[in-house]
């Protein structure tokens, strides 16, 4: 594994942020945009059991101009603890915020899930583990149903927005998967162009690690990448998510570059 860091000067620190209330008031707006927008498409996954009944996943799909079911497909996930939803709600805003932006979006096939834990948010369960848990046969409830769309989709990659420890003030970049060996031979999905003055360390991991979705990755129809970006946990809401929704949108702008080299890899 190896490991590279870009120093540059830190948001200053504050309390975390998550209420519920504000991410289902953001979530209620982009359901409403994606009645009358041409590219955010709502599409909920379940049902999934709850102690009241049934509750829905959120997963909205974006089609960029010129898109196709043919183009390379990400998938992005945050929300992996209901007891902050700063990571959710920065999805929802990076999703709001493509809907307008045709040159950052332009040919992209997204798939968002902003709150993979759903099921502690409904229930108020304690911290559930699902960022390190594996996927497959006996995955909590969430999980399962992320591996089912994720066989029938066809991810190339997977985008994860985490939140990192409070004594960590870098911005971790974690790449795993079937770009990590392309990254080390100079063709890196992200680098300090696109990260510029964020505090961030750059980690090259494991190919096949036991959690996420690269646990599963042998069974899923491509072999795809992973890239997690955890952000400090001591961060401002509003840093948060100023960092998430400029490093996701410049990773997607070289990612459309970058996948000139894909048949080559």
């Amino acid at each position: 594994m190896s490991t590279q860091s870009h120093s540059g000067p830190a948001p200053r620190a504050g309390p975390p942020g998550g209420r519920a209330g504000l991410l289902d008031a953001e979530l209620s707006a982009l359901y409403d945009l994606s009645q009358n927008s041409p590219y955010v498409f709502a599409s909920p996954m379940g049902p999934l059991p709850a102690a009241a009944g049934t509750a829905l996943m959120p997963r909205f799909v974006f089609f960029g101009p010129h898109a196709s079911e043919e183009s390379w497909r990400l998938a992005l996930l945050a929300g992996f603890d209901h007891r902050d939803l700063r990571a959710s709600r920065a999805l929802v805003a990076l999703a709001a915020r493509l809907s307008g932006d045709l040159a950052t979006g332009h040919a992209l096939n997204l798939t968002i899930f902003p709150l993979v834990d759903v099921l502690g948010q409904v229930l108020g369960a304690a911290e559930r583990g699902l960022a390190e848990a594996p996927w497959g046969a006996g995955a909590e409830p969430e999980l399962g149903i992320l591996e089912r769309d994720a066989r029938q989709r066809g991810y190339h990659g997977f985008v994860r927005i985490e939140t990192g420890a409070f004594g960590d003030e870098q911005i971790a970049i974690r790449i795993r998967g079937s770009y990590s060996q392309a990254h080390s031979q100079g063709l890196e999905l992200i680098t300090a162009e696109e990260t510029g003055a964020y505090p961030v360390r750059l980690v090259v991991g494991e190919t096949a690690p036991g959690d996420g979705p690269l646990s599963v990755s042998d069974d899923l129809p491509l072999l795809p990448f992973e890239l997690t970006l955890r952000i400090p946990g001591s961060w401002t809401d509003a840093a948060y998510k100023d960092a998430v929704v400029t490093l996701v949108e410049r990773f997607l702008r070289r990612y459309r570059a970058f996948q000139a080299y894909g048949q080559h890899l």
